[in-house]
C-alpha cells in the first residue's frame, strides 16, 4: 500500500509541473502564468476539483511515445467563483505549445458535458499554438467535437473565453462561438490565417500583434468583448462579468441587497444641452441611473456610436443598450446594429432585462454603408430587440428620428414600457431636412427666403420635435423629467419582474444574418 501512495504522489506531482521547470521560467519569462496558477486566482481558494490529471495522449507517430506528459496540456475539472459553481478548461502552454490532441479535445468536451448537465457557466482559457500536427484529422476531429458543444451549449450556459496566448486557425471558432471574448495586450492574439500567410498570399507585411492582438479585436474587427493589459486583470473582468449573468437559462442573474431610498437623481437634469445639436456623453446618464454609478461596458472600443454593457438598478442585474451623441451623433451604422443585437440577444437568452437609452438621429448614409450591407445588419438589432421577451424599457432623451425610432425598442416592437424626457424629438426627420420637403414652394417663393425657412422649421419642430404627439398615441408611456427616471425604472422593472411571454410555434426565426 505504502508503494501505491509513494506511486500516486509521484504522479500527482508530475501532473502539476506539466512540461517541467524549465517550460514554466520560460512562460513566466514572457510574462506569462501557467494554466494552473491562472485557475488559482479565477476560483475560490482551494474549490478546484481536477478531473482527468493523469490523462496521455495515444499518438506513437513521429516519436510521440517517447513524450509523453500527463494532463497532456490541458488541465480540466470544476470549482466556484463567489460560492457558485463554474466548469473550466486551461490550456498549458508548456506541454506541447497547449496544443490539442485527440485526448485533449475530449478532456474539453467531458467538461463542456458536466456544465450541460448540470446548468453552469463554462469558462475556457485558451492558450494554444493549436491542432498538433503529429496527430493530423484525429486533432482536427478534436475541435469539431468541442465546436458542436459549443453550438448546443448557446444559449443554454454561459460560455466565456479568455485568450491568453496565440489562438490560430481552426481554433479560434470555439471562442468565436462563445459569448464573450476576453483577450490580454501583449501576449494573446486570434487569427485564422498568420502574419506569414498572409504575407505569400497578398503580400502585406503584418504583425502578429497587428493582425490578430488585442487591440485590433477590441477596435476594428469587434470580436474581442474586452482587451485587459495583463492576465490577472483579465482574470478579475471575467469574475465580475459572471457577477452579472446567470448560471443558465433557467435561472436568473444574482441579486444584490438594495434598501430603497430617495430615487432622485438631479444629476440627471443637467446632462442635455440647450442646443439640440450639441453632443453629450450618455454614460453620464448611464452613471446616473446605475446602482453606485457602476457600469460594466462591453465592446468599448468597438462602434463607439452604440454603447452596450451591464449595470444593477435596485440590485438587479440589467442590460443596456444607448446610443452615443458623443460619437458620430449617435448614429446606427453597421457595426453598431450588429453590437447592439448580439448583445440583447445575449441578455435575452439569460433572463436579463433590458433598458434602451435613446438619442439616435438616424442610420449612418454613404455608399460604404448601403453597399455594405446597413439594410440587412440594421434589421439585426430591430430583429433582436423585436424577438426579446425579457422585460424592455425605453427612455427617449432627445432624437428618435425615422426608422432608427422602430429599432431602438419602439414601443411597435414590443417594448413594454415606453419613456421620454421633455427634450424628446420623435419624427421621421429633423425640423430643418423636414421643412425643406413639407414647405419648398413657400420658401422658394418667398422674398426672404432665409426667415421663411426658419418660419416653417420652427412650425414643424412645434408640432413634431416633442414626445406629445408620441404620447397623445399611447407610443410614450409617460413623459418624465430626467431627475425621476431612475424610480421609473425601479417601479416598472418591478412591475414586469413576472413577465411571461412566448411566440408561436416554431424551430426557429430567420435573422438576417
Amino acid at each position: 500500500m505504502t508503494d501505491n501512495i509513494a506511486l500516486l504522489q509521484q504522479m500527482t506531482a508530475a501532473a502539476q509541473l506539466g512540461g517541467g521547470k524549465a517550460r514554466i521560467e520560460s512562460q513566466h519569462k514572457k510574462g506569462k502564468l501557467t494554466a494552473r496558477e491562472r485557475l488559482q486566482i479565477l476560483l475560490d481558494e482551494g474549490t478546484f476539483q481536477e478531473i482527468g490529471a493523469f490523462v496521455t495522449h495515444r499518438s506513437t507517430d513521429f516519436g510521440m511515445e517517447n513524450e509523453v506528459f500527463l494532463g497532456d496540456g490541458v488541465v480540466t475539472g470544476y470549482g466556484s467563483i463567489a460560492g457558485r459553481l463554474v466548469y473550466v478548461f486551461s490550456q498549458d502552454f508548456t506541454v506541447f505549445g497547449g496544443s490539442l490532441s485527440e485526448t485533449h479535445a475530449e478532456k474539453i468536451c467531458r467538461i463542456m458535458d458536466l456544465a450541460l448537465q448540470n446548468g453552469a457557466p463554462v469558462i475556457g482559457l485558451n492558450d494554444s499554438g493549436g491542432a498538433r500536427i503529429q496527430e493530423g484529422v484525429v486533432s482536427l476531429g478534436g475541435y469539431a467535437d468541442i465546436f458542436h458543444r459549443n453550438v448546443q451549449a448557446s444559449g443554454v450556459v454561459p460560455q466565456l473565453s479568455a485568450i491568453m496566448g496565440p489562438c490560430a486557425g481552426g481554433a479560434v471558432y470555439s471562442p468565436a462561438i462563445t459569448d464573450f471574448i476576453l483577450m490580454v495586450e501583449g501576449s494573446s492574439y486570434m487569427f485564422v490565417t498568420g502574419p506569414n500567410v498572409v504575407k505569400t498570399v497578398t503580400h502585406e507585411q503584418v504583425t502578429s500583434e497587428e493582425l490578430g492582438g488585442a487591440q485590433t479585436h477590441a477596435s476594428r474587427s469587434g470580436v474581442t468583448h474586452f482587451a485587459c493589459t495583463n492576465e490577472v486583470e483579465c482574470i478579475q473582468c471575467l469574475k465580475e462579468l459572471l457577477s452579472y449573468i446567470p448560471q443558465n437559462c433557467e435561472e436568473e442573474a444574482p441579486s444584490l441587497p438594495y434598501h430603497a431610498g430617495n430615487e432622485t437623481r438631479e444629476v440627471l437634469a443637467h446632462i442635455i444641452p440647450d442646443n439640440p445639436n450639441q453632443p453629450y456623453d450618455m454614460k453620464e446618464v448611464i452613471a446616473g441611473l446605475a446602482d453606485e454609478g457602476k457600469f460594466l461596458e462591453v465592446h468599448k472600443d468597438y462602434a463607439e456610436n452604440i454603447v452596450v454593457g451591464f449595470a444593477r438598478i435596485a440590485g438587479k442585474s440589467t442590460g443596456i443598450v444607448a446610443n452615443q451623441p458623443a460619437q458620430l451623433a449617435g448614429v446606427l451604422d453597421i457595426a453598431s446594429s450588429k453590437k447592439g443585437a448580439r448583445f440583447v440577444r445575449f441578455c435575452d437568452a439569460f433572463n436579463i432585462p433590458l433598458l434602451v437609452l435613446v438619442d439616435v438621429p438616424g442610420f449612418l448614409p454613404g455608399t460604404d454603408q448601403e453597399w455594405g450591407g446597413i439594410i440587412t445588419n440594421g434589421a439585426k438589432l430591430l430583429y433582436a430587440l423585436s424577438e426579446a421577451t425579457v422585460p424592455k424599457v425605453t427612455v427617449i432623451t432627445r432624437k428618435a428620428y425615422g426608422g432608427a425610432y422602430d429599432v431602438m425598442n419602439s414601443k411597435h416592437i414590443g417594448a413594454d414600457m415606453n419613456f421620454a424626457w421633455p427634450s424628446a424629438e420623435i419624427a421621421v426627420m429633423g425640423a430643418k431636412g423636414a421643412a425643406e420637403i413639407i414647405f419648398k414652394k413657400e420658401i422658394k417663393e418667398a422674398a426672404d427666403k432665409e426667415a421663411k425657412m426658419k418660419e416653417k422649421e420652427a412650425e414643424y419642430a412645434s408640432k413634431f420635435a416633442n414626445p406629445y404627439g408620441a404620447a397623445a398615441r399611447g407610443y410614450i408611456d409617460e413623459v418624465i423629467l430626467p431627475e425621476q427616471t431612475r424610480e421609473r425604472l425601479i417601479r416598472a422593472y418591478d412591475m414586469l419582474r413576472n413577465k411571461a411571454l412566448s411566440g408561436p410555434k416554431r424551430k426557429h426565426g430567420n435573422i438576417p444574418l
